[in-house]
Protein backbone atom coordinates (compact mmCIF):
# COMPACT_ATOMS: atom_id res chain seq x y z
CA UNK A 1 0.00 0.00 0.00
CA UNK A 2 2.89 2.24 1.01
CA UNK A 3 4.52 1.21 -2.53
CA UNK A 4 1.30 2.08 -4.33
CA UNK A 5 0.74 5.50 -2.48
CA UNK A 6 4.37 6.61 -3.53
CA UNK A 7 3.83 5.54 -6.97
CA UNK A 8 0.85 7.79 -7.69
CA UNK A 9 2.44 10.59 -6.17
CA UNK A 10 5.40 10.01 -8.12
CA UNK A 11 3.31 10.09 -11.12
CA UNK A 12 1.11 13.31 -10.20
CA UNK A 13 4.64 15.24 -9.21
CA UNK A 14 5.89 14.11 -12.75
CA UNK A 15 2.79 15.45 -14.54
CA UNK A 16 3.12 19.02 -12.52
CA UNK A 17 6.35 19.14 -13.92
CA UNK A 18 5.81 18.38 -17.56
CA UNK A 19 2.59 20.24 -17.73
CA UNK A 20 2.38 23.46 -15.08
CA UNK A 21 -0.27 25.06 -17.30
CA UNK A 22 -2.83 22.65 -17.37
CA UNK A 23 -1.98 21.62 -13.74
CA UNK A 24 -2.86 24.97 -12.81
CA UNK A 25 -5.24 25.77 -15.25
CA UNK A 26 -8.39 25.70 -12.65
CA UNK A 27 -7.28 28.17 -11.12
CA UNK A 28 -5.68 30.86 -12.69
CA UNK A 29 -4.15 33.78 -11.29
CA UNK A 30 -6.36 36.81 -11.18
CA UNK A 31 -4.67 39.89 -11.95
CA UNK A 32 -4.78 42.98 -10.21
CA UNK A 33 -4.77 46.90 -11.74
CA UNK A 34 -4.51 50.06 -9.88
CA UNK A 35 -5.16 53.37 -11.61
CA UNK A 36 -4.98 57.08 -9.26
CA UNK A 37 -7.06 59.46 -10.18
CA UNK A 38 -7.70 60.20 -13.89
CA UNK A 39 -5.65 60.77 -16.61
CA UNK A 40 -8.01 62.76 -19.02
CA UNK A 41 -6.77 66.39 -18.92
CA UNK A 42 -4.95 68.59 -16.33
CA UNK A 43 -7.91 67.92 -13.84
CA UNK A 44 -6.98 64.66 -13.70
CA UNK A 45 -3.52 65.23 -13.05
CA UNK A 46 -3.71 67.76 -10.22
CA UNK A 47 -6.45 65.49 -8.14
CA UNK A 48 -3.86 62.85 -8.89
CA UNK A 49 -1.13 64.97 -7.38
CA UNK A 50 -3.35 66.20 -4.89
CA UNK A 51 -4.05 62.65 -3.53
CA UNK A 52 -0.22 62.27 -3.41
CA UNK A 53 0.48 64.72 -1.37
CA UNK A 54 -2.09 64.10 0.81
CA UNK A 55 -0.43 60.80 1.21
CA UNK A 56 3.01 61.77 1.81
CA UNK A 57 1.65 64.55 4.76
CA UNK A 58 0.00 62.05 6.44
CA UNK A 59 3.17 59.83 6.05
CA UNK A 60 5.12 62.78 7.59
CA UNK A 61 2.11 63.35 10.39
CA UNK A 62 4.22 61.87 13.47
CA UNK A 63 7.69 63.29 12.71
CA UNK A 64 5.72 66.57 12.46
CA UNK A 65 4.25 66.02 16.18
CA UNK A 66 7.42 64.77 17.23
CA UNK A 67 9.40 67.75 16.08
CA UNK A 68 6.91 70.88 16.35
CA UNK A 69 5.26 70.33 19.31
CA UNK A 70 6.12 69.73 23.22
CA UNK A 71 6.05 65.98 22.91
CA UNK A 72 10.02 65.89 22.49
CA UNK A 73 10.82 67.35 26.25
CA UNK A 74 8.20 65.51 27.55
CA UNK A 75 9.05 62.13 26.83
CA UNK A 76 12.68 62.79 27.21
CA UNK A 77 11.88 63.62 30.57
CA UNK A 78 9.70 60.85 31.66
CA UNK A 79 12.15 58.13 30.32
CA UNK A 80 14.82 60.07 32.83
CA UNK A 81 12.57 59.42 35.45
CA UNK A 82 12.22 55.84 34.83
CA UNK A 83 16.17 55.70 33.73
CA UNK A 84 16.46 57.36 37.34
CA UNK A 85 14.76 55.24 39.28
CA UNK A 86 16.15 52.04 37.65
CA UNK A 87 12.97 50.06 37.30
CA UNK A 88 13.66 48.84 34.38
CA UNK A 89 10.75 48.80 32.03
CA UNK A 90 7.91 49.86 34.87
CA UNK A 91 6.20 52.08 33.87
CA UNK A 92 6.09 50.51 30.48
CA UNK A 93 7.02 52.22 27.50
CA UNK A 94 3.43 52.31 26.49
CA UNK A 95 2.13 54.11 29.54
CA UNK A 96 5.06 56.90 29.37
CA UNK A 97 4.29 57.73 25.44
CA UNK A 98 0.75 57.62 26.41
CA UNK A 99 1.21 60.09 29.02
CA UNK A 100 3.45 61.76 26.88
CA UNK A 101 0.76 62.18 24.07
CA UNK A 102 -2.02 63.35 26.73
CA UNK A 103 0.58 66.31 28.14
CA UNK A 104 1.17 67.39 24.60
CA UNK A 105 -1.89 67.76 23.69
CA UNK A 106 -3.04 69.55 26.75
CA UNK A 107 0.21 71.82 26.33
CA UNK A 108 -0.39 72.53 22.84
CA UNK A 109 -4.28 73.25 23.12
CA UNK A 110 -4.22 77.18 22.86
CA UNK A 111 -2.05 76.74 19.61
CA UNK A 112 -4.39 74.02 18.62
CA UNK A 113 -7.71 76.17 19.13
CA UNK A 114 -5.64 78.96 17.50
CA UNK A 115 -5.14 76.77 14.19
CA UNK A 116 -8.28 75.92 14.09
CA UNK A 117 -10.03 79.52 14.59
CA UNK A 118 -8.03 80.89 12.18
CA UNK A 119 -6.73 78.54 9.25
CA UNK A 120 -9.21 75.64 9.40
CA UNK A 121 -12.62 76.68 10.03
CA UNK A 122 -12.05 79.69 7.77
CA UNK A 123 -10.79 77.47 4.76
CA UNK A 124 -13.18 75.01 5.32
CA UNK A 125 -16.16 77.65 4.82
CA UNK A 126 -14.22 78.52 1.72
CA UNK A 127 -13.11 82.14 2.77
CA UNK A 128 -10.05 81.06 2.31
CA UNK A 129 -7.57 79.67 0.26
CA UNK A 130 -5.53 76.79 0.38
CA UNK A 131 -2.20 78.56 0.17
CA UNK A 132 -3.33 81.32 2.76
CA UNK A 133 -4.71 79.00 5.12
CA UNK A 134 -1.12 76.63 5.20
CA UNK A 135 0.30 80.00 6.46
CA UNK A 136 -2.46 81.13 8.59
CA UNK A 137 -1.92 77.54 10.73
CA UNK A 138 1.86 77.89 10.21
CA UNK A 139 2.03 81.19 12.23
CA UNK A 140 0.51 79.70 15.78
CA UNK A 141 3.11 76.68 15.57
CA UNK A 142 6.25 79.19 14.70
CA UNK A 143 4.91 81.46 17.54
CA UNK A 144 5.04 78.63 20.06
CA UNK A 145 8.35 77.12 18.76
CA UNK A 146 9.94 80.31 18.81
CA UNK A 147 8.98 81.07 22.92
CA UNK A 148 10.88 77.75 23.47
CA UNK A 149 13.80 78.19 20.95
CA UNK A 150 17.12 79.99 22.21
CA UNK A 151 18.64 82.63 19.87
CA UNK A 152 21.97 81.03 19.65
CA UNK A 153 19.86 77.83 18.16
CA UNK A 154 18.06 79.72 15.67
CA UNK A 155 21.38 81.78 14.54
CA UNK A 156 23.24 78.76 13.92
CA UNK A 157 21.01 77.42 11.40
CA UNK A 158 20.09 80.64 10.11
CA UNK A 159 24.18 81.46 9.89
CA UNK A 160 24.67 78.34 8.26
CA UNK A 161 22.10 78.83 5.75
CA UNK A 162 23.35 82.49 4.93
CA UNK A 163 19.63 83.80 5.52
CA UNK A 164 19.29 87.30 7.18
CA UNK A 165 18.24 87.65 11.07
CA UNK A 166 14.31 88.12 10.69
CA UNK A 167 12.59 90.93 11.91
CA UNK A 168 9.53 88.76 13.39
CA UNK A 169 7.79 85.41 14.42
CA UNK A 170 6.37 85.77 10.25
CA UNK A 171 9.63 86.15 8.85
CA UNK A 172 11.51 83.03 10.45
CA UNK A 173 11.74 80.08 7.93
CA UNK A 174 10.35 76.99 9.33
CA UNK A 175 13.24 75.37 7.95
CA UNK A 176 15.87 76.78 10.01
CA UNK A 177 12.90 76.85 13.25
CA UNK A 178 12.50 73.28 13.35
CA UNK A 179 15.85 71.71 13.83
CA UNK A 180 16.61 74.97 16.57
CA UNK A 181 13.53 74.08 18.07
CA UNK A 182 14.22 70.17 18.28
CA UNK A 183 17.88 70.52 19.66
CA UNK A 184 17.00 73.48 22.38
CA UNK A 185 13.88 70.94 23.44
CA UNK A 186 16.42 68.37 24.07
CA UNK A 187 18.74 70.36 26.07
CA UNK A 188 15.92 71.36 27.83
CA UNK A 189 14.98 68.10 28.46
CA UNK A 190 18.57 66.45 29.42
CA UNK A 191 18.94 69.61 32.26
CA UNK A 192 15.88 68.68 33.48
CA UNK A 193 17.16 65.12 33.43
CA UNK A 194 20.18 65.92 35.20
CA UNK A 195 18.29 67.99 37.97
CA UNK A 196 16.12 64.44 38.26
CA UNK A 197 18.93 62.26 38.41
CA UNK A 198 20.78 63.38 41.45
CA UNK A 199 18.34 62.84 44.76
CA UNK A 200 18.27 59.39 43.33
CA UNK A 201 22.43 59.23 42.87
CA UNK A 202 22.92 60.38 46.73
CA UNK A 203 20.78 57.43 47.70
CA UNK A 204 23.00 54.69 44.93
CA UNK A 205 26.06 56.27 47.01
CA UNK A 206 24.99 56.26 50.74
CA UNK A 207 23.40 52.62 50.26
CA UNK A 208 26.79 51.67 48.27
CA UNK A 209 29.14 53.23 51.11
CA UNK A 210 26.83 51.47 53.60
CA UNK A 211 27.23 48.35 52.36
CA UNK A 212 31.14 48.52 51.84
CA UNK A 213 31.52 49.49 55.16
CA UNK A 214 29.55 46.32 56.19
CA UNK A 215 31.67 43.90 54.18
CA UNK A 216 28.69 43.32 52.27
CA UNK A 217 30.87 43.40 48.67
CA UNK A 218 28.72 40.82 46.76
CA UNK A 219 25.48 42.09 47.67
CA UNK A 220 24.58 44.63 44.45
CA UNK A 221 23.81 47.99 45.87
CA UNK A 222 21.15 48.39 43.28
CA UNK A 223 18.60 45.64 45.31
CA UNK A 224 18.56 47.62 47.69
CA UNK A 225 18.66 51.20 46.68
CA UNK A 226 15.75 50.00 44.51
CA UNK A 227 12.94 50.43 47.13
CA UNK A 228 14.32 53.29 48.70
CA UNK A 229 14.03 55.45 45.74
CA UNK A 230 10.99 54.05 45.12
CA UNK A 231 9.58 54.96 48.45
CA UNK A 232 11.76 58.25 48.03
CA UNK A 233 9.96 58.89 44.98
CA UNK A 234 5.96 58.35 46.45
CA UNK A 235 6.62 60.54 49.78
CA UNK A 236 7.52 63.71 47.72
CA UNK A 237 4.72 62.62 44.92
CA UNK A 238 7.17 62.29 42.44
CA UNK A 239 4.94 62.22 39.53
CA UNK A 240 2.77 65.41 40.62
CA UNK A 241 6.19 67.50 40.62
CA UNK A 242 7.62 66.04 37.40
CA UNK A 243 4.19 67.06 35.24
CA UNK A 244 4.56 70.44 36.82
CA UNK A 245 7.91 71.15 36.56
CA UNK A 246 7.38 70.18 32.69
CA UNK A 247 3.97 72.39 32.38
CA UNK A 248 5.93 75.25 33.69
CA UNK A 249 9.09 74.78 32.06
CA UNK A 250 6.94 75.89 28.57
CA UNK A 251 6.72 79.20 27.99
CA UNK A 252 3.66 81.13 26.62
CA UNK A 253 3.57 82.24 22.75
CA UNK A 254 4.16 86.04 22.70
Amino acid sequence: MKKLTLLLGSVLLLLIVLHPATAFAADPIPGINIDIGSSEGAAGSSNTVTLILLITILSLAPSIMILMTSFTRIVIVLGFVRTALGTQQMPPNQVLIGLALFLTLFVMSPTISAINETALQPYLKGEIAQTEALQKAALPLKKFMVAQTREKDLMLFLNYSKADKPKGVEDTPLTALLPAFAISEMKSAFQMGFMIFIPFLVIDMIVASTLMSMGMMMLPPVMISLPFKILLFVLVDGWYLVVKSLLLSFHAPV
